[in-house]
């Protein structure tokens, strides 16, 4: 068995580790996604889980962020420098786990632990360094206020990211699950038998269920599908979906990793890193109030188009 996981990840091509082409950004393309590739590999040779290179780029990410707080630019470029092997290998963490067919949602769940402690520590230190130069308590509340933004901002994309993988790339290639089945699952654990399961899925629940106030109509549209579709997506819905979301997958991106550290590296280098807090409470949020008013008009005319088709049935 081993034998044939280190055979496939060695004959297998990068593209075969997208998620999705139209979902990678030309920094994933063109860096990420080609050094996470020959890393994945590496990794597959040498038996290493997907885990494990989720728990690298942790500390790589949280250590990132304590550099953050020095006013020592050779220090802050460190710092960029392990940010960047960071988001290297939570790339590679995703696919070594394509290549191995090791993708479990508990790996999917500790990378997004691994990743909401990457920025808590980047937040967490920023907000540190600006409040030493005055106003302790109003940095405080804007470090907390752009925090709480992130989240929101990164929620959302995501969820518009999954819900297009599952809709145009098929169920059996999207994270898409629906907060009522979580929280069921969840009450069936028990803290004695499973406590660490437990805990993750407490965390995924309040995720999914966080998104789905955030893009109602993508869940609504995902349960009248579910109940009208539940063999397989139609073709007519797929190609819909697509014609609706490709629109947006760009200015989507612009909330994902790759805008925030380049921001961030940007407003190091010129010693404005207060600017970044400004930035995620009000631009990225504007940003995120206007896609989802935009996405979810259109998510809707899909809703009723899906389920006059299972009435007509």
């Amino acid at each position: 068995m081993d034998t044939d996981l280190e055979t496939g990840a060695a004959s297998a091509t990068v593209e075969k580790t997208y998620k999705a082409p139209e979902l990678e950004g030309w920094i994933d393309i063109y860096f990420y996604r080609k050094v996470g590739f020959q890393l994945a590999r590496l990794f597959a040779a040498l038996g290493l889980t997907p885990t494990t290179v989720s728990a690298i780029g942790c500390i790589c990410g949280v250590t990132a962020g304590h550099f953050y707080y020095y006013r020592d630019l050779r220090l802050n470029i460190f710092g960029m420098l392990l940010h960047v092997a960071a988001n290297v290998f939570d790339n590679a963490d995703g696919q070594l786990a394509r290549l191995t067919n090791q993708t479990t949602r508990m790996g999917r769940l500790i990378d997004g632990v691994a990743d909401h402690l990457v920025w808590l520590s980047v937040y967490f230190h920023l907000a540190l360094r600006c409040g030493s130069e005055g106003s302790p308590l109003a940095i405080a509340v804007l470090a907390l206020a752009a925090g709480l933004s992130h989240g929101c901002q990164a929620a959302a994309a995501d969820y518009c990211r999954s819900g297009y993988l599952y809709f145009v790339r098929g169920r059996a290639r999207a994270n898409l699950d629906l907060s009522a089945e979580l929280r069921s699952e969840f009450q069936r654990l028990r803290w004695r038998n499973q406590p660490w399961q437990k805990v993750l899925l407490a965390f995924y629940l309040n995720f999914t269920s966080q998104q789905e106030l955030f893009a109602p109509g993508l869940q609504r549209l995902h349960q009248v599908t579910e109940r009208a579709f539940s063999e397989e997506i139609p073709l007519w819905l797929r190609d819909g979906y697509r014609q609706l979301a490709r629109p947006f997958l760009a200015w989507w991106r612009l909330l994902m990793t790759n805008t925030r550290m380049l921001l961030l590296f940007l407003l190091l280098l010129i010693g404005r890193p207060i600017w970044y807090f400004w930035i995620e409470v009000s631009l990225f949020n504007f940003l995120l109030v206007y896609l989802l008013g935009q996405q979810g008009n259109a998510l809707r005319s899909l809703v009723q188009l899906v389920t006059a088709r299972r009435a007509a049935v």
